[in-house]
């Protein structure tokens, strides 16, 4: 590859310089690269690109998996802050290995499945969007229940009082559903997760479900009629009682560049002696 686009978090110490760092070696080397600080539409980069470099953290590459899914790009984090799941390189290693490997296409895509979130009010859709991690459907910040409907392809899998339910990816499971007593799942695996928020019956489990599998939710009783949809921790759309949230696989992907061979669960062990 020779034409890169990078994207820097000016919230994370040292990600803009980082940047400015990595473009000034790239085109020494003979490529083409520009950077853009944090949110990036899909027309700001160049048509040429052929990778997206972020500099930041997990949330950092999932927003641009998000802005830039249109494009089809392969993209690789480089994490500037704790040790993320997504993110493939450290701050601290060295950039000549990480930039020799990308020059010379000596790495591996790595597809990861999203889903397709919408909301339909009667017979209007009143919110879309594409998510990499999540979709939670949860209550307002008042202390109190939602009660929800979870149904798979029509069909009742779960009615529960609590703070909400999350519909996440084999990705987002290391994420808010973990939180929330949901189980690990490798990133390769073919699997919706549905996993309660603080529910309060004590049969209420999480659910893994397959990805041909479409997903509704929606509320079946509630005093204030007050609950949200937030897709990968994004701004949260009001619900009224009556709607309906559709979660399903996306026919989108996002691709990550692997540069090494890196299981899974070395990761999630270096996570947790992390916490």
């Amino acid at each position: 590859m020779k034409h890169f686009y990078l994207i820097a978090n000016p919230s994370k110490p040292g990600a803009l310089d980082a940047a400015e760092k990595i473009e000034k070696e790239l085109i020494r080397r003979g490529a083409y690269c520009t950077h853009n600080r944090g949110y990036t539409r899909a027309d700001q980069v160049p048509s040429d690109t052929e990778c997206v470099i972020t500099l930041g953290g997990d949330g950092t590459l999932i927003q641009a998996s998000r802005d830039l899914i249109s494009l089809d790009l392969p993209m690789m984090g480089i994490n500037m802050g704790h040790l993320g799941y997504l993110t493939q390189v450290s701050r601290e290693e060295a950039l000549d290995p990480v930039l020799d490997a990308l020059l010379t296409d000596s790495f591996t895509l790595e597809k990861r499945m999203m889903l397709d979130v919408t909301v339909q009010r009667s017979r209007d859709i009143l919110f879309h969007d594409i998510c990499l991690n999540d979709a939670v459907i949860t209550k307002g910040a008042i202390a109190r229940i939602v009660h929800l409907s979870v149904k798979c392809d029509g069909v009742q899998a779960m009615e529960c009082g609590g703070d909400g339910v999350i519909v996440a990816t084999p990705t987002g499971s290391t994420a808010y559903s973990f939180s929330a007593g949901g189980p690990i799942v490798e990133p390769e695996a073919n699997n919706i997760i549905i996993t309660p928020i603080c529910a309060h019956e004590v049969g209420s489990r999480c659910i893994v479900a397959s990805d041909r599998r479409v997903v509704t939710v929606e509320m079946v009783r509630n005093a204030r009629r007050n609950a949200y949809v937030s897709v990968d921790g994004g701004r949260a759309f009001r619900l009224n009682l009556g709607d309906v949230v559709t979660v399903q696989k996306s026919h989108l992907e996002t691709k990550l560049v692997r540069l090494k061979e890196r299981s899974f669960y070395d990761v999630v062990n270096a996570k947790f002696k992390k916490v």
